[in-house]
């Protein structure tokens, strides 16, 4: 199994699985983890899984949304691996964003589009709001893509894997909310300008203060030039 491999569990360390479902990849977690911690939502799946586990002491299982779990909450150096919903993928990352500080890594599988667009640079195509606001705190890799015939049944989409790993350093503005509304606005109108796009924002004198062109577009930005933006527009508002 690729995704195991790509995450090499080892008796160390404490795993928390999104999603595990029917336990595909559960029971290898299980032998290899110190703590495997389970957050399904199913009730009916959730039955399953405590009766598949319920001799295993070293296996947790929280039973609730995942996108209302306190992942920090769970302990420290977590890695947190799962074949996320494709209906909440990006609410559910924004939401794990939270979480980074005490992560060791993450590997996720994915519809192909949102790994494209979580690891794009500035300047492709799949580069956008989720690109900045993920890698503002993680360095991100996609690992491998995976055939719809993997599935069963088959999706009609190609799916990836990707790990996501937390920076050492974070710039602390970028987890302002100031940042987080700064970067949405950019991309809610990605071919105007900064100059047009921030207008409500930021005025020319304050983009040029930032040290970004006016007439550039957002998609060209990298993670450091909207901190600086974000930065003006906080400075200038005290």
């Amino acid at each position: 199994m690729r995704i195991l491999d790509a995450v090499n569990p080892t008796a160390k360390d404490h795993i928390v699985e999104i999603g595990p479902g029917q336990g595909a990849l559960t029971d290898a977690l299980a032998r290899h983890a110190q703590t495997l911690t389970l957050v399904e939502l199913d009730r009916d799946l959730v039955k399953r899984l405590q009766r598949r586990y319920e001799a295993h002491e070293h296996v947790q299982i929280v039973s609730a949304d995942a996108l209302t779990v306190d992942f920090a909450a769970l302990g420290e150096s977590l890695r947190i691996v799962g074949n996320l919903p494709y209906n909440i993928s990006t609410p559910l990352l924004f939401h794990l964003r939270a979480s980074a500080r005490r992560t060791v890594d993450m590997h996720f599988m994915l519809q192909k589009e949102v790994v494209d667009r979580i690891a794009a640079t500035p300047g492709s195509k799949h580069y956008g709001r989720l690109s900045v606001m993920l890698q503002c705190c993680f360095d991100t890799l996609s690992l491998f893509d995976v055939g719809p015939e993997a599935f069963d049944p088959p999706p009609k989409v190609n799916s990836s894997v990707i790990r996501l790993t937390p920076k050492d350093a974070v710039d602390p503005m970028t987890q302002t909310a100031a940042f987080a509304d700064l970067v949405l606005q950019a991309f809610s109108q990605r071919r105007k300008t900064i100059r047009n796009s921030l207008r409500q924002q930021l005025s020319i004198a304050q983009i040029i203060a930032a040290d970004v062109d006016p007439g550039a577009r957002p998609e060209t930005l990298s993670v450091q030039d909207f901190a600086r933006l974000s930065a003006c527009g906080t400075a200038d508002s005290e």
